[in-house]
């Protein structure tokens, strides 16, 4: 039964890893099943009970908090361009959607001093997570919060890093960005590692946050704990092989509480990215802790953005 539930997860790893290399196409449901390698009578059924959503409604989901991220993250693309990039026929319907399912228009999102009644979307109804545009505009952050934080001062430090490639092997949290499937996706990992010879002290981890919370529900959010490994270890399910890719990161060292890490991650869009002759790659955010945050009751890391030339 374990080695069942092993391959099903891995199957359906496979159809979100697909679904999210192609959120700008057009996704063929039957596609996606054969995709799955289960029967297309059943695979909806599997999905829908091992990620608690339908196909479309993840699709549809992911659609909008990419283009949502592009709102906040590419001003200089207009709302058309937003909605084109993102998978819709149309600015009207990209409009449309947003609306139902933020509950402010995307206009508002970009501008949100100039709304003046709160609104409840489908992701409030659905998901129950607040969603409120300012939290997401970096210009709002930065005036309203960094500050806070003193990305200046002796605490704080920004710089752009080589890093070789660093083959590693992860383990996904099975709640998202909650504190403590966070942590037990770690106490797992650890003791894999230590199991394979490499001591805590040893040990050089690294998280992968794929997602904004800002935007997706904590629960949804996708969250890989991962330690560096040498290249002949082996790896067996349910851990998983993956690789940091070498090139250059903005390394923004962090040290505080772990309800600031947003705004600490923020900065680095909002304060440095803009003059820096660099836009973000497309990898996902890494998180490096170099602390036990449980044990010291204060976070300590170094948040890395992969980096191209613009």
């Amino acid at each position: 039964m374990v080695a069942m539930n092993k391959e099903y997860k891995l199957r359906i790893d496979r159809v979100l890893q697909y679904i999210d290399a192609n959120l700008r196409n057009k996704i063929s449901l039957q596609q996606v099943a054969e995709i799955s390698h289960f029967s297309a009578f059943h695979f909806h059924r599997i999905f829908s009970a091992i990620i608690g959503e339908t196909v479309n409604e993840y699709i549809a989901r992911r659609r909008l908090e990419c283009a949502v991220n592009l709102l906040i993250f590419k001003p200089e693309f207009s709302i058309t361009q937003v909605a084109l990039e993102s998978g819709f026929s149309s600015s009207a319907n990209f409009a449309k959607a947003v609306k139902l399912h933020f509950g402010f228009s995307p206009s508002e999102i970009r501008n949100p001093d100039k709304i003046k009644d709160s609104k409840i979307g489908k992701i409030s109804s659905k998901y129950g997570k607040e969603f409120h545009p300012s939290d997401l505009y970096p210009n709002r952050i930065t005036t309203d919060v960094i500050n806070d934080i003193k990305l200046e001062s002796n605490d704080m430090k920004i710089e752009v890093r080589k890093m070789s490639r660093q083959r590693v092997c992860t383990f996904a949290s099975q709640g998202g960005y909650a504190p403590e499937a966070i942590y037990g996706a770690w106490d797992k990992l650890i003791d894999w590692a230590i199991n394979h010879g490499i001591n805590p002290e040893q040990q050089t981890r690294f998280a992968f946050a794929f997602d904004n919370p800002a935007v997706t529900p904590i629960d949804k959010c996708r969250y890989d704990a991962s330690i560096v490994i040498s290249d002949d270890m082996p790896i067996n399910l349910p851990f998983k092989e993956s690789e940091i890719p070498a090139g250059q990161y903005a390394v923004l060292y962090y040290k505080g509480s772990p309800d600031e890490t947003l705004q600490a991650q923020m900065s680095i869009y909002s304060d440095w990215l803009p003059n820096s002759g660099f836009e973000p790659d497309e990898f996902p955010l890494l998180e490096n802790y170099l602390n036990d945050v449980r044990a010291d009751g204060f976070l300590e890391m170094e948040i890395y953005v992969k980096l191209k030339s613009l």
